[in-house]
């Protein structure tokens, strides 16, 4: 999925989004694990709120996202920040032109589960692998089958405010554990409001599917946890599933 007008409105609606909680677990699993590189690759980095704190604590951050608006928002906040990003607009499902390997790769906010099918995951991790260094660690959250089919399913959620409304609807899809978002938003433009429509898709697996394609493109999966915390071990009413795999 393409951000295109969401883009522009992205952070004021993600506002309450724990990005603390996303950073204080992946340095921890940094530390865990004794990466002591520097180098993270930040995939599906959106508007850059992770990167961004990343790099503030001293790490050199490359990020890359599909949408050439959300890298736009990233890299004006990036220098309202003072920090510096390298940013690309690329497919996680083919990662290019890289001059050296990365130490740390991170896959956040469930950016994976905007891949449709099976075979777009499996190119992912491999192409994630092609630029890890030695022991390099992936990192990244998924939703839960739980998330997916008990609390978005058929679910409606909205939010009204002076400068920007939703009606977000979301439904089961046609394949197995995926959900369609349809979202509609109001943007207060002057006097006027602007109304935006998209459509998103998000599709998840379970652990074990995960997992194992993960070995496939050989990685040893070394941690697996839930709703941010390195103590917390998935059970059935999980909503976010983490998973940590290091490069063989």
């Amino acid at each position: 999925m393409i951000y295109k007008g969401f883009a522009s409105i992205y952070d004021y609606l993600m506002d309450d989004a724990p990005y603390d909680l996303w950073q204080s677990y992946i340095e921890e699993i940094i530390s865990t694990y004794c990466n002591s590189g520097k180098k993270i690759l930040d995939i599906g980095c959106g508007t850059g709120e992770i990167a961004i704190r990343l790099a503030k604590q001293g790490f050199e951050v490359t990020g890359v996202d599909l949408s050439e608006e959300m890298l736009t928002v990233a890299n004006a906040k990036a220098a309202e920040n003072k920090v510096k990003l390298f940013l690309l607009e690329q497919d996680m499902r083919s990662l290019e032109g890289f001059e050296q390997a990365f130490d740390t790769a991170i896959i956040c906010c469930d950016s994976l589960n905007y891949l449709e099918t099976e075979e777009d995951v499996k190119r992912t991790f491999k192409a994630v692998s092609d630029h890890l260094a030695k022991n390099g660690l992936l990192i990244f959250d998924v939703h839960s089958l739980y998330k997916i089919n008990h609390i978005f399913a058929n679910a409606t959620f909205t939010d009204q405010d002076e400068e920007v409304s939703y009606i977000w609807n979301s439904y089961l899809a046609d394949e197995p554990n995926s959900i369609e978002h349809d979202l509609t938003f109001f943007v207060k433009e002057g006097h006027l409001y602007e109304r935006y429509d998209e459509v998103h898709y998000q599709r998840t697996f379970k652990e074990e599917q995960y997992v194992r394609w993960l070995e496939d493109a050989n990685f040893k999966v070394v941690q697996i946890n839930a709703d941010f915390s390195v103590q917390s071990k998935p059970n059935e009413q999980s909503e976010r599933i983490f998973f940590v795999a290091q490069l063989r």
